[in-house]
């Protein structure tokens, strides 16, 4: 058995137990106690589960298997393609960018391509957009690969952004509260993106309306420290009228 299927079938335990100790795990899938708290210290730096005194038990946020990369792309493309060219168009040749994960920055980067810019990401459907075009140079940061959602995570990703000086960070989120507050549902992800902010002079978030309010349990900022937000016309008024009070600019693609 491969060590995937190994960690597939520790999580499946888990959404059916809540729970095991790793002798538990290592009988069922009759491999060594050494083999499986390897695979759960793997599983817990993904947010797949948490490490508990001798076992394992559900993260909260994997109760419900998380959407693939590929299904999001599905969901609201035509207003994700409407904020990621608007978005687009605030970026000037020469340009340093970080593009965080998700589909709208993967859309940012189509429209990049034969520019003359510096792309930064951890964002790896990112990669495959500029992979081959020469005119842009394009900069992966390490971590740890998130097969399902193509991205890179973890304390390599954030050690190398502490290296990074850019233009700009397009920042991507699950959810605005109309609080102001920008959301984020993952454990692995939300520390990544708070080095992004660290990384960049200029903030800009791309929202489109269905993030209004959107999900998300775990706070990555608010938007007293966003310079730019561009989503679409149906986003909640109220929300955009905080970002304006803070001082950022509101982009409606």
């Amino acid at each position: 058995m491969t060590s995937s299927k190994r960690r597939a079938q520790i999580v499946s335990s888990l959404r059916t137990k809540g729970a095991a100790s790793v002798r538990e795990l290592a009988e069922t899938l009759q491999v060594s106690e050494s083999t499986i708290r390897r695979d759960l210290d793997v599983l817990d730096r993904n947010g797949e589960l948490q490490r508990t005194y001798g076992g394992a038990a559900l993260s909260p946020r994997s109760a419900v298997p998380e959407i693939s990369f590929a299904a999001s792309a599905e969901h609201d493309s035509a207003e994700k393609a409407a904020v990621a060219e608007r978005a687009a168009a605030l970026v000037e040749d020469e340009m340093v960018v970080v593009l965080d994960i998700g589909t709208s920055t993967r859309l940012i980067a189509r429209h990049l391509r034969g520019r003359p810019v510096t792309v930064i990401t951890n964002n790896l459907a990112v990669l495959d957009e500029l992979r081959d075009d020469e005119a842009v140079r394009l900069c992966l940061l390490g971590g740890v690969v998130r097969r399902n959602y193509l991205s890179l995570v973890g304390s390599l990703t954030s050690t190398a952004l502490r290296q990074v000086r850019a233009d700009l960070v397009f920042l991507s989120c699950t959810g605005v509260r109309p609080d102001g507050h920008v959301m984020d549902d993952m454990e692995v992800e939300t520390p990544v993106k708070q080095a992004m902010l660290e990384s960049a002079d200029r903030v800009v978030l791309v929202a489109s309306e269905a993030k209004f309010p959107g999900t998300g349990s775990l706070r990555v900022c608010s938007l007293a420290r966003v310079d730019a937000l561009v989503t679409t016309a149906g986003a909640d008024p109220r929300t955009l009228d905080v970002c304006r009070q803070a001082g950022g600019k509101v982009y409606i693609a």
